[in-house]
């Protein structure tokens, strides 16, 4: 599902580099070429169902939707890039559900791989601490970079119904391999947290995805709240039927 390395479009790659190349980096073309193919490798694994490079592409364009309420456009681009390099669903989801702050792999990997490349330390160190924010799909308050990139994350979820639909499935199939009712748990205290949140989207421009996401996400919840009573049931009464 998605699109994988050898079909990237050519622009993937040297978006990299340009974005790369705004924000300071100093390094030779061909070792900036080199990460950029890298990172497009990560993205283009093959248990990523959503998590791919469709997604990659849908989160930088999103980011350029929203540039012009960014201080630092080619910073927020980099931590969108690195945001997904790293992807366990395992961990993913432990972190999505319980409490307390910790700095992510991918964040790490941006810092390492961009200070390599000549980005200056304090850029570098920036384009971590935005891709950590990410995390929890949470902007810092006040922080207007952090806004756009957890708005052009989230934006998937003001998506037309039919494709939200496509955006369910495929999270589910990122996590076929945890039994049904755990996912469905994990799923449902994801979605109440996000609900819980007012605003949803924190930029201007985002704000305008507020009421199709809150529908989707609201349809979902219904729908996995159901669900997931419904297993339950079935584990009460299957001893019984014995």
């Amino acid at each position: 599902m998605g699109v994988h390395s050898a079909d990237a479009p050519q622009w993937f790659l040297s978006a990299f580099v340009r974005t790369c190349r705004g924000a300071g980096a100093t390094a030779s073309e061909e070792a900036v070429r080199a990460v950029g193919e890298e990172l497009i490798e990560r993205w283009s694994e093959a248990d990523r169902h959503f998590h791919n490079l469709r997604h990659l592409a849908a989160v930088l364009h999103r980011v350029d939707e929203l540039a012009h309420e960014t201080h630092e456009p080619d910073l927020v681009r980099l931590a969108a890039w690195y945001h997904g390099a790293i992807f366990d669903a395992d961990r993913k989801i432990a972190y999505a559900t319980r409490g307390g702050e910790q700095t992510t792999l991918s964040a790490e990997l941006a810092r390492s791989q961009l200070a390599d490349l000549g980005v200056p330390a304090k850029a570098a160190a920036r384009v971590g601490e935005l891709v950590d924010t990410l995390a929890r799909h949470k902007a810092v308050p006040g922080d207007f970079d952090s806004a756009v990139l957890n708005d052009a994350d989230l934006g998937m979820l003001a998506a037309e119904p039919q494709r939200y639909k496509e955006y369910v499935a495929a999270i589910r199939a990122e996590y076929a391999h945890i039994p049904l009712s755990d996912y469905l748990d994990a799923r449902i205290k994801v979605l109440g947290k996000l609900l819980g949140r007012s605003p949803l989207y924190v930029s201007p421009l985002g704000a305008t995805w507020e009421e199709p996401a809150r529908q989707n996400l609201d349809a979902e919840l219904h729908r996995l709240v159901k669900e997931r009573r419904r297993l339950g049931e079935e584990a009460t009464a299957g001893p019984a039927r014995q």
